[in-house]
């Protein structure tokens, strides 16, 4: 088996991948398996305490990945985990507070809100493509460069707050592209698709202990 998280008081059976059914799961796992990190999916609350790190992936709607998420029966198992733990994308918004999303409430671990571009700001909505990324030193961003390109396919996103802002972006206004509160964090980006940027971002997650 894969020792890489072995530093990890946490365990050392790798990531855990919260399987909702509302993420793309496949191009992760092949990131991670380029990385050459061993994961497994989590489908109850046992699989929880299986891994020393936890991903949250996320595709869509944000209010309809909380319908889903909820179904599972894992929200309060997972608001109450002390090891590391990544949101992705959508994954990354149900941390938040409140999504405009269907007027969504989530899982309110990082006091901040999902918001809607605004068109008025002269922008295409969605948000896609690649854009500059500006990380604050933090140890999921160790290694990457200011001004690091990476992939965003998004038309809500996470307000500022410098509380709790780990890297910021621009896309019409400054808005939150990876956020922390204590072992949670979230990236709005897509790392999976990212290169070798997001790959490293990854890599980091993987290595993190607390």
């Amino acid at each position: 088996m894969n020792d890489r998280n072995s530093k990890s008081p946490l365990g050392d059976l790798g990531v855990g991948i919260v399987n909702y059914g509302a993420g793309n799961i496949f191009s992760l796992t092949a990131a991670l398996d380029r990385l050459n990190v061993t994961y497994g999916m989590v489908n109850t609350e046992n699989d929880l305490e299986k891994y020393s790190h936890i991903i949250i992936p996320g595709v869509g709607h944000a209010g309809a990945a909380m319908e889903k998420l909820k179904g599972t029966g894992l929200v309060e198992a997972i608001k109450k985990l002390t090891k590391p733990v990544l949101g992705i994308c959508v994954g990354m918004q149900l941390i938040t507070e409140h999504s405009e999303e269907g007027d969504a409430a989530l899982l309110n671990i990082v006091p901040v809100k999902t918001k809607k571009f605004d068109k008025s700001l002269n922008i295409k909505i969605p948000h896609m493509g690649w854009n500059a990324v500006s990380p604050k030193n933090n140890s999921l961003f160790e290694s990457v460069e200011d001004n690091t390109q990476f992939y965003f396919v998004h038309s809500y996103f996470i307000e500022y707050n410098p509380t709790f802002d780990i890297a910021s972006a621009d896309y019409g206004l400054k808005f939150s592209a990876a956020v922390q509160k204590d072992n949670f964090y979230g990236v709005q980006f897509h790392p999976e698709k990212s290169g070798k940027a997001g790959e490293l971002v990854l890599k980091n997650f993987s290595n993190l202990s607390l």
